[in-house]
């Protein structure tokens, strides 16, 4: 017997009457006229277009979001306080150049206060701002100033070939190059930073470095080796020529050329450089004092031809540089602003041992020079012999204290101190934090 499933009555399917089954029949027809039927192969294709897109929004959500330019940018900086009357025995002995609490009614005195940004907003784009907030305004001082404001343009994918456009240092002495974040002596010489006031002018530079010497230039600043940074390996340029923050003046720019190469010899780098510049320097009324002689037009020719060679400390290691030249400066004899010869130079001995986290960097350095600074006031003259030496303690890479002693002879004369030769020595003391 066939074994039979009873259903509910209320569960059994009703059939549809005759008008239902009319519509439903004249709807499927009307649907069948109008929607052509889908193939197979259609299907198919269907659902590997709804794959691949289902892959590529997965793609997408999973690659990595291009980063805005802010957030490429890098803020860092650094601050230095000093105290430079420690056993001092001449408050006359005084650099203006250099630091200005040297001497009478110094005391405690904020060297340098500096914010910097800094980074790629383009592959071929680096831009580069740096104010100092320790800066004087006549009697004014921890004013806010503008030290370097330039952008670096790569010529090539590499960035071997750059153009430099803005305000920036002068490719010009390697310790003027130098951070003063990263040197030894507390101030730059007074042999090579004559040159230029400030260590910088507003111009256009064009350089030159192949990857691997970037690399070392880049190694050498990274890893605490007091390098002078990347300025290439070949640099030309033109530069307004009347120091940073100064307007231009005679219609004059200054030309600059370097050559130099960071040699690797047995896991030293010696680099040897040379470099000259050559311009026409106008002495501005608020830099002569009135009734003081000079050229009609107070332009004067401003060129200098330098030496350098740098070893790096590891840990011995040595800076010297040399340069001779022309420009002006004033005589005592006459009164009056003169192209004059100038020629001095330095050489910086240093000693670099670590002790774990710790640093100790001694050094010493002696110079001499004998010629104006264009930018003091009656383009001053100098003739300067002394010697320095201390010892830089860095307990980690964020905090240092450095301690030298100086001993040295001065002449410094203009209009209003015509005779003036100052000798004595000093102690002094910088404590430096970086971030």
């Amino acid at each position: 017997m066939t074994r039979t499933h009873s259903i509910s009555p209320f569960l059994q399917p009703k059939r549809p009457n005759g008008l239902l089954r009319h519509v439903v029949l004249a709807l499927a027809i009307t649907a069948g006229g109008l929607i052509p039927p889908v193939s197979l192969e259609a299907q198919v294709a269907g659902q590997g277009q709804g794959a691949k897109a289902d892959s590529a929004a997965a793609a997408a959500a999973k690659a990595p979001k291009a980063k805005a330019w802010y957030e490429n940018i890098r803020i860092r900086g650094y601050g230095q306080i000093r105290y430079n009357r420690l056993l001092e025995n001449n408050p006359q002995l005084q650099c203006e150049q250099c630091d200005r609490s040297w001497g009478e009614n110094g005391g405690f005195f904020i060297r340098r206060a500096r914010i910097i940004l800094q980074g790629y907003v383009h592959p071929q784009v680096f831009i580069y701002l740096q104010p100092d907030y320790a800066s004087s305004a006549g009697t004014t001082g921890h004013v806010a100033q503008l030290r370097d404001w330039y952008v670096d343009v790569g010529l090539d994918k590499a960035n071997e070939f750059r153009m430099r456009i803005g305000q920036s240092k002068v490719p010009f002495s390697f310790e003027n190059m130098q951070s003063s974040q990263n040197r030894l002596p507390l101030d730059r010489a007074d042999a090579t930073n004559s040159a230029n006031a400030n260590e910088r002018d507003l111009g256009v530079f064009f350089m030159w470095a192949p990857r691997v010497v970037r690399e070392r230039f880049a190694h050498l600043v990274n890893d605490n080796l007091k390098g002078s940074g990347d300025y290439g390996v070949l640099t030309v340029g033109a530069y307004n020529g009347q120091t940073a923050n100064r307007a231009e003046a005679n219609d004059n720019q200054h030309v600059v050329a370097r050559v130099t190469y960071p040699f690797l010899v047995r896991g030293q780098i010696i680099e040897p450089s040379v470099a000259a510049y050559t311009g026409m320097y106008r002495i501005a009324p608020d830099q002569r004092t009135s009734g003081v002689k000079g050229r009609a037009d107070w332009d004067y020719r401003d060129e200098r031809v330098l030496a350098t060679l740098a070893i790096a400390p590891q840990p011995l290691g040595i800076l010297a540089e040399y340069n001779v030249g022309r420009g002006p400066e004033y005589n005592p004899a006459r009164d009056s602003i003169e192209t004059q010869s100038l020629h001095g130079g330095f050489v910086t001995v240093t000693w670099q041992h670590k002790a774990r986290t710790q640093v100790f960097s001694p050094f010493v350095r002696y110079q001499v020079y004998d010629g104006g600074k264009k930018h003091e006031r009656d383009a001053r003259s100098y003739d300067v012999n002394d010697v320095e030496f201390g010892v830089e303690w860095q307990p980690h890479a964020n905090f240092e204290l450095v301690a030298a002693w100086y001993q040295g002879d001065r002449r410094f004369e203009d209009k209003t101190r015509p005779i003036n030769e100052q000798a004595g020595r000093l102690m002094r003391l910088q404590a430096q934090f970086n971030f």
